[in-house]
């Protein structure tokens, strides 16, 4: 195998394909990078419940495929100049990196024991821009749950109907749902859950000014995510989905408006008395046209208010400041609705028009007089 690549371009491909590789595993050859030179040069990593295969330009002059360590080939051209980069592999599997005055040579593994990535038969593909599925993944994988308990909900819920497609995200303690219309969407409605930990890698992956095709395509039991020069593959999630329409509330006794921006740097300011081993409510009072903000920990007190846009009589709700300002960061709306029934029920966050998106978040139960 003999190719030459430049170095960004090789060391881009090596980061991404390497989000797939196993760090600490009994199987040695899971800790490597599959590199595949033949009409283009293909990196693959697999760590046996993900797969992620990326193209990169390069000049081939000899095909072949061979595996070698992603850490050590990743530290290695980081560390090169910005220049060409030469790898040659011969009989021997002894592999020579050369770039400017720089030269490693490496011993590399044969790549039968690499496994095979699964192939998905998709009957259907999801098209949309990279954006839009990158926004989609954004505003939704910060609530999915990490209990696996309940394996489910370790994923987010892909449901396409009337090709409007819902991705939906819960963990026991708020409800994320972001949807869009899309274009070319296929007439068949389908739903399916991708776990949380290859969304977030998928959405690492996506440009955020993209407007290039991305494609979903759910297989029976894998799914292909179809990114650019970059193909990511992993096992679906099976189970029973929680019906997450029943869980928001349809009436409300108050809805405002606010500034987003300025309720985050409000609750941001209150909670800094809030850490891992103070995990103190914040305590919400609306009191007309004002929310006041309290939270009291073993190390103070802290107090700030923000105006709203509506009137609310006399109502006091306590929240987990990360879980509100997940969802109020995840909004990102100028403004945004607050609806609100009582003490012991969620805050629906909403869009000011529209209904793109939809964050419930559970309360937390104050303590009196704290």
């Amino acid at each position: 195998m003999k190719f030459s690549c430049e170095k960004t371009a090789f060391l881009d491909a090596i980061s991404i394909a390497s989000r797939a590789v196993s760090t600490k595993s009994t199987i040695a050859i899971l800790e490597g990078l599959r590199i595949t030179a033949a009409d283009t040069l293909t990196l693959s990593g697999y760590d046996l419940s993900m797969g992620i295969r990326t193209e990169v330009e390069a000049d081939i002059l000899e095909p072949g495929e061979i595996v070698l360590s992603a850490k050590l080939l990743g530290d290695i051209v980081r560390k090169l100049p910005n220049d060409v980069v030469y790898v040659e592999t011969d009989e021997k599997l002894l592999t020579t990196i050369k770039c400017g005055r720089s030269v490693f040579n490496l011993v590399a593994s044969a790549s039968d024991d690499f496994p095979a990535m699964p192939e998905v038969n998709a009957e259907y593909e999801i098209p949309m821009p990279e954006n839009v599925l990158k926004s989609m993944i954004n505003q939704t994988v910060f609530a999915v749950s990490d209990n696996q308990a309940k394996p489910i909900h370790t994923g987010c819920l892909f449901e396409l109907t009337g090709g409007r497609l819902t991705v939906v995200a819960v963990d026991g303690f708020r409800l994320s749902i972001r949807r869009e219309t899309l274009e070319h969407a296929p007439a068949e409605d389908m739903k399916f859950v991708v776990p949380g930990t290859a969304l977030r890698e998928i959405e690492r992956i996506l440009h955020e000014d993209g407007d290039n095709l991305a494609a979903v395509c759910p297989g029976e039991k894998h799914i292909l995510f179809a990114l650019g020069k970059t193909t990511l593959v992993c096992r679906l999630i099976d189970g029973e989905f929680l019906n997450y329409n029943a869980a928001i509330p349809t009436s409300f006794e108050y809805t405002v408006q606010a500034d987003t921006h300025e309720l985050i740097t409000c609750l941001e300011r209150v909670s800094l008395l809030v850490s891992e081993k103070l995990k103190n409510p914040v305590r919400i009072t609306f009191d007309g046209s004002v929310m006041k903000m309290t939270c009291i920990t073993a190390v103070g007190k802290s107090y700030d208010e923000c105006a709203i846009d509506g009137s609310v009589d006399n109502l006091e709700i306590g929240f987990n400041s990360r879980y509100l300002l997940d969802a109020l960061r995840a909004a990102n709306d100028e403004t945004i609705h607050l609806s609100l029934k009582g003490a012991l029920n969620p805050i629906v966050i909403t869009p000011t028009e529209g209904d793109k998106y939809t964050y419930l978040v559970l309360p937390v139960r104050l303590k009196a007089n704290a």
